[in-house]
């Protein structure tokens, strides 16, 4: 099961910048420079991005012309070679035009200049021309001037073309912040039935939420997933029990009627993820007597885990900004997991966190187990639960936070998953150890004023979320 793909490539701009006057003046460095952007070109390609690539900038009436040609091609990122020395104004027009964000290339061709044979070199005007194929850091604090004073946000990665795996390193993680810009900007999320009564946290402002990340919020009622229900065949539900027993490890103790009536509602849950072509989904159903409603509300936890597992994350409990953080994990290739933290244990130092509902089972250590609860704890029914604990190794944590001000912001820790004993309740229960210890986690995230619940997926990827909040202009802030 994958949304349907109606969103266009990321497309990334490049632009090269050089002083027209320069080419007639220092004979083979138009064509040196050009080489460089050219270079530049084919790293980009190989991100999996589609480069629109204007070549050499070098006058103003060409900066005027790429601004425009950049608009027109609906370029999500700009990345700005500096190969030389060149005029702010052959760079302003072509920013200001497009309209997105800029990451400044100060890449210098080699680690350094070979002094010894540049002062050998007997044509002073030669010597000159070489000189300038090194002058990329020159123009730098100039566009950056011209920047700040227009109010233009930009960035930099400084370094060598050749042999600087930091500087492509710092290339990779722009362009995955982008693509999931790019993700949740093209993202149709799902909202089905209530907020839980009383959890001031999570109520969220939908038009924020669209306005920061883009998308379309599409809301659903419960009686429509009910309606699928019905018509669900013998031979699509028995494809849904294939597929629980592929995935997961279902108990002894887990009825076959129990697992059927799973079945039944994960094979609706697909149906309306096709019809409304949703990317991530936030639901909750209190219940008001309706039986059927309550039969399918109480069985939809191993079909939403699925619909997780497949890049489409769904968050309980009606936590839309959580559902955001989860598909921003998930968008990065981290899974994103819905999680919060109940409890912590100050002898082994370690913050449990975990929740009910769905999991992520692309992150979980082990296969998951599939147990029966008599009693959804808080909420009305009872069906099948499933027990994870997330991979152990690096994590890191992120929550989507809305201000008093009317912002949003992304908080985020990187932790350690680790072994030792979890609370086997037929939820997600994992154990985080934090570098400022589990004291120092839980009152440093607590003073940014997050929601309860936070997503977690795999790996350290703090820097990689700090850039996509640059790319939305919002803050982002890494308690450790």
């Amino acid at each position: 099961m994958t949304e349907k793909n109606i969103k266009p490539v990321l497309k990334v701009g490049l632009f090269g910048i050089g002083l027209q006057a320069y080419w007639e003046q220092f004979e083979g460095l138009e064509q040196r420079l050009a080489a460089y952007v050219d270079l530049v070109h084919e790293k980009l390609k190989g991100y999996g991005v589609e480069v629109v690539n204007l070549g050499l900038v070098d006058t103003p009436e060409k900066a005027f012309e790429s601004g425009s040609r950049f608009r027109r091609e609906e370029v999500d990122l700009i990345f700005l070679y500096v190969t030389t020395y060149a005029l702010s104004s052959t760079v302003l027009p072509v920013v200001s035009k497009a309209k997105v964000p800029v990451i400044v290339l100060n890449l210098a061709p080699e680690a350094a200049i070979d002094y010894s044979a540049f002062n050998k070199m007997k044509d002073r005007t030669a010597m000159t021309g070489e000189w300038l194929g090194f002058c990329s850091a020159c123009p730098v604090p100039e566009i950056a001037n011209v920047f700040k004073r227009s109010n233009i946000p930009f960035y930099q990665i400084t370094g060598t073309l050749h042999n600087d795996p930091v500087v492509w390193a710092e290339v990779a993680e722009w362009i995955a912040a982008a693509k999931v810009a790019h993700a949740m900007y093209y993202n149709r999320l799902g909202v089905m039935g209530n907020y839980y009564n009383g959890m001031l946290d999570i109520y969220s402002n939908l038009t924020l939420q669209c306005a920061t990340f883009g998308g379309h919020i599409e809301i659903i009622e419960v009686d429509e997933l009910s309606g699928l229900r019905n018509g669900i065949s013998e031979q699509e539900a028995g494809k849904k029990i294939e597929a629980f027993y592929n995935r997961f490890d279902v108990q002894e103790d887990c009825l076959a009627s129990e697992i059927k009536r799973a079945a039944i509602t994960a094979a609706a849950l697909d149906k309306l993820v096709e019809k409304y072509s949703l990317g991530s989904l936030a639901y909750y159903h209190k219940g008001t007597g309706n039986p059927q409603n309550e039969d399918t509300m109480s069985s939809v936890i191993l079909g939403t885990s699925l619909l997780t597992a497949s890049g489409i994350p769904v968050a309980g409990e009606y936590e839309i900004k959580n559902a955001q953080a989860m598909k921003i994990m998930d968008s990065f290739g981290a899974g994103g997991s819905f999680t919060e933290y109940y409890a912590m244990d100050f002898i082994d130092d370690v913050v449990l966190m975990g929740h009910d509902g769905p999991c992520h089972p692309a992150i979980a250590e082990g296969k998951i187990k599939v147990k029966p609860l008599q009693v959804y704890h808080g909420k009305v029914g009872s069906g099948l639960s499933v027990e994870m604990s997330v991979k152990h190794g690096p994590v890191t944590l992120l929550s989507v936070i809305e201000t008093v001000d009317g912002k949003v912001q992304l908080l985020i820790a990187e932790a350690e998953s680790v072994a030792g004993p979890i609370l086997e309740i037929g939820n997600t229960n994992s154990r985080y150890r934090f570098p400022i210890g589990a004291r120092g986690f839980v009152e440093a995230w607590n003073a940014h004023g997050p929601a309860h619940h936070c997503a977690v997926g795999k790996g350290h990827i703090a820097s990689k979320i700090e850039k996509l909040a640059k790319l939305l202009n919002i803050q982002s802030i890494k308690v450790c």
